[in-house]
């Protein structure tokens, strides 16, 4: 059987991002479980603020129509999202809003969340670790796109003190939760259909 291929994101551009780390770390241990694994930093599909008037008038914009290809070719997805006021990143949710208005005529909405599997992971500064924030991004991908989200994450407290100079896990229950959550995602993104 081919390796699923996972598809790893972070909702955050800031430079030094915790959750970038985390990413990076996801992409490593996807790897090791013998994932194919693709990198995507949103900072190289820079997107309007969803504008209903603007989609009516031009179409999606051209970064929408290429994540939302990127979204498909995978048959599972690892976030890695900052929380934002107990929810998730403006720039994440901007994203998820424009991937789910590309359609081609008569697809159903939503098409590019259904059909994989997702997980999630977040880390911050909090003792909590973004728990929040999953929440929120866990009820938008479940709810609102209709996606199957696994029910393993990673929430990595104190950030700033998790990671090692290697940017592994110090503690390793967070470890050993990470390992989980791939083994997860990489079983079940096993018995999706390849795009």
């Amino acid at each position: 059987m081919p390796a699923p291929k996972i598809l790893i994101m972070a909702g955050s551009l800031r430079a030094g991002s915790h959750n970038a780390r985390l990413a990076a770390l996801a992409a490593k241990e996807f790897a090791l479980a013998d994932a194919d694994v693709t990198r995507l930093s949103l900072a190289d599909y820079p997107l309007p603020l969803i504008d209903a008037d603007f989609l009516a008038a031009s179409g999606p914009p051209r970064h929408a129509v290429e994540l939302k290809a990127m979204l498909t070719a995978h048959q599972g997805v690892f976030i890695a999202s900052p929380e934002y006021s107990a929810s998730v990143t403006p720039l994440l949710k901007n994203a998820m809003d424009w991937i789910s208005r590309v359609g081609d005529r008569g697809e159903p909405a939503y098409t590019a969340f259904k059909g994989r599997t997702f997980a999630l992971g977040a880390a911050a500064n909090g003792a909590a670790g973004g728990v929040r924030g999953l929440m929120a991004l866990r009820q938008i991908l479940e709810l609102g796109c209709g996606a199957l989200v696994i029910p393993e994450q990673i929430n990595v407290g104190r950030a700033g003190e998790a990671f090692d100079e290697m940017d592994n896990l110090k503690d390793e229950n967070l470890a050993t939760a990470l390992k989980t959550l791939v083994r997860r995602l990489v079983e079940l993104a096993s018995l999706m259909p390849r795009a």
